[in-house]
């Protein structure tokens, strides 16, 4: 939380400081109220002279006014300063999500990332606010209610101060156990978004599989969880408020009853008594707005520690210091494995074990297997989306490690398996906010044979898309997503299995198009379908993260069993 602050707040420590300032005068304008009444009670009206009264009372009343004007100014100021720092929190905090590692991702969860961009930041933002609006007047409010009191009568002061330190106790208890467990309400509400994430994005699956009643039941279980979860926080935090104000009472009536006491003995005044009672309510309710700032910084805590676990997340893929690669036997090689292996949890088996092979600039590699076979973790670490364990990947003879991120990532243009569509037009997407003319998405969307139906909605006027492409069908999906990768003219182009929802003759003339206008890129294709890859210079055949087989179609028919399998069972001509 003092990172937080210190790293936020410190930009705006001027603004906050006359804030404060402001904040401070209107609190003792407040507190000079009761005073003045009681001079008045006790002082002026008994003199009988009707132009002291006026005057006085127009004293309390210009208080009065200076005192809400004062407050709301200093309102205004600090909620501008904690929407500020806190738009600034959430920026970097987006950043850092962005560019987190695919591993530190996988770590933190992607629904704990949304918990902590949403909840977590608004946990800050009411922190801020409050701690400005209150954090000064609560305190002088309190402190100098105390200090009036003094002045006023010493022995019915001395019975309120001995209920402070009750008070006090019982705040700074209950404020030590509530922390620890804002946190675990916030880690179930990570489970909680990771459930609706799910059920949302597979809403059609739960329908057509009748399993509607089945996933209520789970949600169920889990809204439980933060239910409780987050009564057992309400219930600890509730003690505050009704023992606060139980030990006040009692302070109360015994300041009343002292009071009595001495005013029928002529030690005190009737005016003093009503200024002791107006003061009471105002230490009161000091009290409990410095509660209500323990239960929102008991919060806040839980939430600046998620966040600062992000912000403070160490880069754990380093760039290395670039190296002269040793001798190749394999000239103009674009892409090589050399005795490469991965595994995603390393304290479980292999996801890639030993994979060695090579290709060449413009030549085309085919890779395929079943399901969980490595297709995709092997293009994860073609891209250093994660760091393989051993061996090494080299890219035009340079470790991938070597590169900076950027100058690798400019190498690719990639469709992932499982790739996404932004609420935008198809050209937006293309582009994708990269420099790109508007020829080079035409060109792109003409060889990702996308240009048809582009064409259709133009003249439709429907050229914006729903979130992920809702309005589109699977085909056209693919197709604006091959276009995207194919825009920039890569090095080397990635199509993991994004051919699956087309048609033969698409997919073919689509293989066809890329082949004979990008002859130097570099072409790797995941693929399910052995039509789309037995034209590849080389083949890749992936079992269990091992390789059963490379080398092209018609060596593979021959020496490979499993290709074998795979293409008789898909009848492909032999």
């Amino acid at each position: 939380m003092k990172f937080l602050i210190i790293r936020y707040l410190k930009p705006y420590y001027p603004r906050m400081g006359v804030g404060f300032l402001i904040k401070f005068i209107g609190t003792i304008m407040d507190l000079c109220i009761p005073y003045i009444l009681a001079y008045i009670i006790d002082t002026v009206i008994p003199l009988g002279q009707k132009t002291l009264i006026f005057l006085w009372g127009m004293l309390m009343i210009a208080c009065s006014i200076f005192a809400v004007s004062f407050n709301v100014i200093a309102n205004r100021m600090a909620s501008r300063v904690s929407c500020d720092a806190t738009e600034i929190i959430r920026h970097d905090l987006f950043e850092k999500t962005i560019y987190l590692s695919n591993r530190q991702t996988d770590q933190f969860t992607k629904p704990s990332l949304i918990s902590r961009m949403t909840t977590d930041t608004y946990n800050i933002n009411q922190m801020l606010g409050r701690i400005q609006r209150l954090g000064v007047r609560a305190p002088i409010l309190l402190i100098g209610g105390i200090c009036v009191t003094f002045t006023l009568d010493v022995a019915m002061a001395c019975v309120l101060l001995a209920t402070l330190p009750l008070l006090g106790a019982i705040t700074i208890m209950v404020s030590r156990k509530s922390i620890p467990m804002y946190d675990g309400v916030q880690q179930a509400t990570d489970r909680f978004v990771r459930k609706m994430r799910e059920d949302i994005s597979g809403i059609r699956v739960i329908k057509a599989l009748s399993k509607t009643e089945y996933e209520v039941e789970k949600f169920r279980g889990i809204n439980r969880e933060v239910t409780e979860r987050e009564q057992k926080n309400g219930m600890l935090m509730s003690v505050i408020n009704p023992s606060m104000n139980l030990l006040l009472n009692l302070g109360l009536v015994c300041v009343i009853m002292v009071g009595a006491v001495r005013v029928n003995s002529g030690a005190t005044e009737v005016g003093k008594i009503l200024a002791f009672t107006t003061y009471f309510t105002i230490i009161m309710n000091a009290c409990m707005s410095v509660s209500k700032m323990f239960e929102i910084l008991s919060k806040a805590i839980a939430s600046g520690n998620r966040i600062r676990q992000v912000l403070e997340s160490r880069e754990d893929m380093e760039i290395w210091a670039l190296y002269e690669a040793a001798p190749q036997e394999k000239d103009n090689a674009e892409i090589e494995f050399e005795h490469v292996s991965f595994s995603y949890h390393k304290n479980e088996g292999a996801n890639l074990k030993d994979v060695s092979f090579c290709i060449h600039k413009g030549e085309m590699l085919g890779i395929i297997g079943g399901t969980g076979a490595g297709k995709s973790t092997l293009i994860h670490l073609l891209m250093r989306l994660y760091d393989v364990d051993e061996g090494r990947i080299l890219i035009s003879g340079k470790d991938v490690r070597c590169y900076p991120p950027e100058e690798l990532k400019r190498k690719f243009g990639v469709v992932f398996q499982n790739d996404t569509l932004f609420e935008d037009t198809i050209a937006g997407n293309v582009t994708l906010g990269r420099k790109l003319t508007e020829e080079d998405v035409k060109e792109a969307l003409f060889y990702a044979q996308a240009s048809g139906f582009v064409e259709e909605r133009s003249e439709k006027e429907e050229e914006s898309l729903n979130i992920k492409g809702a309005n589109l069908s699977g085909g056209q999906k693919q197709r604006v997503l091959i276009a995207r990768a194919l825009a920039a003219k890569p090095e080397i182009l990635i199509l993991d299995d994004s051919s699956s929802a087309l048609d033969y003759r698409t997919d073919a003339a689509l293989r066809k198009g890329i082949r004979e206008n990008y002859k130097d890129t570099t072409l790797v294709i995941v693929a399910q379908r052995v039509s789309s890859i037995r034209n590849a210079d080389h083949i890749l055949v992936l079992e269990d993260g091992e390789v059963k087989g490379y080398g092209t179609h018609e060596e593979l028919l021959a020496t490979c069993e499993l290709y074998g399998e795979i293409a008789r069972t898909q009848e492909v001509a032999i």
